[in-house]
């Protein structure tokens, strides 16, 4: 790779570092990979649910450009000074293995990867939550199948599966056919009849549309099921009020957010059009979103978030960006073709009004 190839590398995966940093408080070497667009989510699924052997059998760049990423976003937090936390990573199957990530196993490079960078502005308390919680065993996954399939130990079949090393098995030989469907929608149902049952699986299906796995319910059992409906039927009235005076407080504090957005958006860039401020908060606050200005950082107004949402705005209203992707140019190199016209529009809206 030369010299310009590296540098444009290593700034898209600062690029995608910042972005993850904003929205979370930390960074994985995996969003980095997802950031630079050469990992994507359905892979990652598949190698969590143990079908995979490794993580970089499923990534799109070769051996020495995963390489120089990873060492640019080691260069990237160390210089940012955030914290390293290394991370247990397990697979969702039932030994509860330990996943691989490199093609060598290298330990060294293995650490690499189970490697988190979290923020310096949270505190110790809060990097020790969320150490926790990162390695915490992950939840049990159940595939609801798209296409007819046979158990491998049986030659049965059903409407569930659970991937082994082997092919997939019933719910019968992995000793779960006690396990009792419910489906996704309630909330707290869902969470009183997982702490309730013993033993709980999640259940996801492939989308064809979305190209990727998405949750459909859980499994739990029938005993657990039942508690937790007789908990939700004595408190549905009270569950009901507190929704209402929720749903009304949440759309105040949405209002009163994107009003804050836009003048801080005013501020960092004075000649930006007030209702260009103003589009680019509702679009960037939008309750749901995922959208940078719900992040954490966005929320607090962070001036690298603010910059993202802006960025992401100008990318899409006045430049080439969306014709490119719909000609099907690859979305980093879109990005890059852009980027002049980007920061062109970047400059003149923050000089001052004259």
């Amino acid at each position: 790779m030369g010299v310009s190839g590296r540098e444009r590398l290593e700034r898209r995966v600062v690029e995608a570092a910042e972005a993850a940093l904003a929205e979370r408080k930390f960074v994985t070497p995996i969003d980095v990979l997802v950031g630079l667009g050469w990992l994507q989510p359905a892979h990652i699924d598949r190698w969590r649910q143990g079908r995979v052997d490794y993580l970089e059998r499923t990534v799109q760049a070769n051996l020495s450009k995963i390489s120089t990423a990873m060492k640019a976003f080691r260069r990237w937090a160390t210089g940012r000074g955030l914290q390293p936390s290394e991370t247990a990573y397990l697979a969702r199957t039932r030994d509860r293995r330990q996943l691989r990530f490199s093609t060598s196993g290298d330990p060294r490079v293995e650490r690499g990867y189970r490697t988190h960078w979290v923020s310096s502005e949270l505190s110790e308390a809060k990097r020790e939550r969320l150490a926790e919680r990162q390695s915490r065993p992950p939840d049990l996954v159940v595939v609801s199948p798209v296409r007819e399939w046979t158990c491998t130990e049986c030659g049965g079949t059903g409407d569930f599966l659970l991937m082994e090393d082997a092919g997939p098995i019933c719910m019968s030989c992995a000793d779960m056919a006690h396990l009792v469907f419910l489906p996704a929608g309630d909330a707290a149902l869902t969470r009183r009849a997982k702490r309730r049952s013993r033993l709980s699986a999640v259940v996801v299906r492939f989308s064809r549309a979305r190209k990727r796995y998405e949750r459909q319910g859980i499994l739990v059992e029938e005993e657990a099921l039942e508690r937790a409906e007789a908990e939700c039927l004595a408190d549905a009235d009270a569950r009901a009020r507190r929704r209402e005076r929720e749903e009304e407080r949440r759309a105040r504090q949405d209002l009163d957010f994107q009003a804050r957005m836009a003048r801080e958006i005013g501020r960092l860039y004075p000649s930006c059009p007030p209702e260009r401020s103003e589009a680019i908060a509702r679009h960037a606050g939008a309750r749901g979103s995922g959208r940078v200005g719900r992040s954490a950082a966005g929320r607090a107004l962070d001036p690298e978030a603010i910059e993202l949402a802006v960025v992401a705005s100008v990318r899409h209203r006045d430049t080439r960006y969306d014709d490119l992707l719909m000609s099907g140019a690859d979305r980093a190199e879109a990005r890059e073709q852009v980027r002049p016209d980007v920061d062109r529009v970047l400059e003149s809206w923050r000089r001052a009004r004259g």
